[in-house]
């Protein structure tokens, strides 16, 4: 039997036992790759409309019957299963995808091989015209992959250097600083690598580089610490500490700061970067202050910034479970869960799971429920989720939302630049679709009467991305909850004002030790 292998990065090309095979049918092209990618049996109607969407469905059935036939008269024997309504390769052939195997690379950790797999953007320069179907469904899959990619690129960086490997280190961040040439933390990871291998000469010419394009593109200067790394003062390896800790097969990001009597973990929303975290003023100010409280812990969500990549969207009860991973790989004593916005229902789980490890709940713009129903009018409908959803996704990359989340910031060009570079490190368009769309499908609002610890709300009455009545709602259901009403519209609780949420934080904390 012929051993088939399909490549996607780049131009799909397709070999029979190593030797190319001329395909000319770019929708033969699009067809073996769709079946491939599906890892299954798709339905005949659905790739019928992705590739004749213009056709009658007799029609485009009919067409794909012959497309079909061609491509195995090509291809020199059966490769398809087929039956009325569906088609997949057949499960006799011996086939490789080279999306397979850099996904299993990353899955298992082997990054290296992971970044050897990965040699262009699936499929660039390839696309149907008259099919935007196909071609969204190939975007959001480039989307994906890129993001597991830069989360790859990023680990070995910090193996590389942590390893004392500083050269090997410097290709992977330049890597990083090609596929995202406007991002400052990666340009500080090739800065800081080079200086690490001792060439400063190299060093500072990419210093200037970074410094001209973010004048050019942006119109802002380098940030304080982008520059302090060019200080013959600095030492090159004062920055936060990452770590890994392995729960369920994933690897959590994570970093613990300060210390104290108590654990504050932190969970900032839908997208989170532990190291990008710290690279606005505000917010390192924010956490920084919060230091002074208790010891520190933060991490990203699997799927989400420097954790690992997965194939679907992490639930509350996975994301409770993480909490849990975390806790136990920081020796968390007796902790103060903070989460804000939608990480507010994980830590709510994580309360009424663990009561024993629970100081005290603090929930800052948060929701019991993700969308609209008759007993619970204080989030969008269903229809409104979406649309907002498709315009994040849509405008990703971009400091999409910035206006809704932190009008305060909202003509910041500093924190523009920033969401959205901290966007495009955390999650791609079709990874943070899925996070999204679990979330409004999400409800809380029967374990708020289970919850057994001091908790605090707070809510910003202006707040135009969860309404304050939701705040209200969440308080009213908690036995003994305290309810603060804070001045302000951001939905960020590092932007605008931050005295009042940390006075706020920092009394709580106190009547909980």
């Amino acid at each position: 039997m012929t051993a088939f292998s399909l490549g996607t990065f780049g131009f799909p090309e397709v070999h029979a036992d190593d030797r190319p095979i001329k395909l000319a049918l770019r929708k033969g092209l699009a067809l073996l790759v769709y079946v491939a990618e599906a890892k299954g049996a798709v339905a005949r109607d659905v790739v019928a409309t992705l590739l004749w969407p213009e056709s009658p469905g007799e029609t485009g059935r009919a067409r794909l019957r012959r497309l079909l036939h061609r491509i195995e008269q090509t291809l020199g024997q059966p490769v398809f299963e087929t039956d009325r309504a569906s088609v997949r390769w057949s499960p006799a052939i011996a086939l490789k995808v080279d999306t397979h195997l850099f996904e299993s690379a990353c899955d298992r950790g082997d990054f290296e091989q992971a970044c050897r797999i990965y040699r262009s953007d699936f499929l660039a320069g390839f696309a149907l015209d008259d099919c935007p179907e196909f071609d969204d469904w190939a975007f959001f899959r480039r989307e994906a992959l890129r993001g597991r990619l830069m989360n790859a690129l990023e680990r070995l960086v910090q193996d590389k250097n942590a390893a004392g490997e500083h050269f090997a280190a410097t290709v992977h961040a330049g890597r990083l600083v090609e596929l995202d040439p406007l991002s400052e933390v990666y340009g500080r990871h090739l800065i800081r690598s080079l200086l690490l291998a001792g060439d400063r000469s190299a060093a500072e010419r990419h210093h200037a580089a970074l410094t001209q394009r973010l004048r050019d593109e942006l119109g802002v200067a380098p940030e304080a610490e982008t520059e302090a790394l060019m200080s013959p003062a600095a030492t090159a390896l004062a920055v936060p500490t990452t770590r890994y800790v392995k729960g369920a097969g994933v690897h959590l990001a994570y970093q613990t700061y300060g210390s104290g009597p108590l654990d504050i973990l932190v969970m900032p929303g839908f997208v989170s970067h532990v190291e990008r975290a710290w690279e606005h003023p505000a917010s390192r100010t924010f956490l920084a202050s919060l230091m002074k409280l208790g010891r520190l812990i933060v991490f990203d969500r699997r799927g989400i910034g420097l954790s690992d990549r997965v194939g679907s969207a992490p639930g509350i009860d996975v994301t409770a479970e993480d909490i849990g991973t975390v806790l136990r790989a920081t020796n968390a004593r007796r902790v103060v869960l903070f989460g804000a916005s939608e990480c507010g229902p994980a830590c709510i789980k994580f309360a009424v799971d663990e009561p024993r490890l629970v100081a005290g709940l603090i929930l800052f713009g948060a929701l019991a429920k993700g969308c609209w129903s008759q007993d619970y009018p204080h989030a969008l409908r269903a229809s409104q989720y979406d649309a907002w959803r498709q315009q994040l996704v849509a405008q990703w990359g971009g400091p999409v939302g910035i206006e809704t989340f932190a009008p305060s910031l909202a003509r910041d060009a500093q924190a523009r630049a920033w969401w959205a570079g901290l966007l495009r490190a955390a999650s791609s368009p079709g990874g943070i679709s899925a996070v999204l769309e679990a979330f409004r499908d999400a409800d809380v609002r029967h374990l708020l009467a289970q919850i057994a610890v001091p908790t605090l709300v707070l809510h910003r009455r202006g707040d135009r991305a969860v309404r304050i009545a939701a705040g209200r709602d969440i308080a009213s259901r908690i036995n003994g909850a305290e309810f603060v009403e804070l001045d302000g519209n951001d939905h960020w609780f590092f932007a605008g004002d931050q005295q009042p949420v940390l006075a706020a934080i920092g009394g709580f904390m106190k009547r909980t030790l």
